[in-house]
């Protein structure tokens, strides 16, 4: 491959890379391992290894461009990302590298991911500590990150008053005795929390 021009795009530390013959890509400095991105200019002839290093650090661009456009509309986990990503048939190992700059550089995030579903979650559901746990659990954020997001949300949120409403919720879909006391537990509220509310 022989580079035809090089130049820095609007989007910070990416550049865009011409060859001779092919199609553009785009490249940053931090996906390039062992060759010299100042060698990267034109007139410069890459070949095989180099070459695909090069090559490597476009698809990881790509798969970046992509997930950057992700996160543009939501907060995402990166469980969550990394399985939209596959599903569009992006490489395993190019969505670990793009991720790894995202996560580096604070644009994602599984603790602020955490918080904003809770926040979320909290619309339209009725949910306890255990429930919610499980919940994110499932999305794929690390145990101390759930155990630190659901801290801060039950200091701002009153879990005693959530499995009221939940109670409430569940007694006017004509729920009572041990199926409102199962509904509640499924909810994930404590036993005791539920004593103190179902008098």
């Amino acid at each position: 491959m022989t580079i035809k021009s090089i130049a820095e795009t609007s989007y910070s530390g990416m550049f865009r890379v011409e060859p001779e013959e092919g199609a553009a890509f785009f490249i940053r400095k931090e996906y390039l391992a062992s060759v010299d991105f100042d060698s990267v200019e034109p007139g410069a002839v890459f070949e095989g290894e180099a070459q695909d290093e090069l090559l490597d650090a476009g698809l990881i661009s790509a798969v970046e461009f992509k997930a950057v456009g992700y996160l543009a509309r939501a907060e995402q986990s990166r469980f969550g990302l990394t399985n939209k990503l596959i599903n569009k048939k992006y490489d395993k190992k190019y969505i670990d590298a793009a991720l790894t700059y995202l996560e580096g550089r604070g644009y994602l995030n599984d603790l602020r991911f955490a918080q904003a579903w809770l926040h979320d979650r909290k619309i339209n559901h009725f949910e306890g500590r255990s429930k919610l746990a499980a919940e994110l659990g499932a999305r794929g954020i690390e145990r101390e990150i759930v155990s630190a997001a659901l801290d801060e949300f039950f200091t701002e949120n009153d879990e005693s008053q959530i499995c009221r409403k939940a109670y409430e919720k569940f007694t006017r879909q004509g729920k009572e005795g041990e199926k409102l006391l199962a509904a509640l537990m499924r909810a994930g509220f404590t036993y005791k929390m539920i004593k103190d509310i179902v008098q």
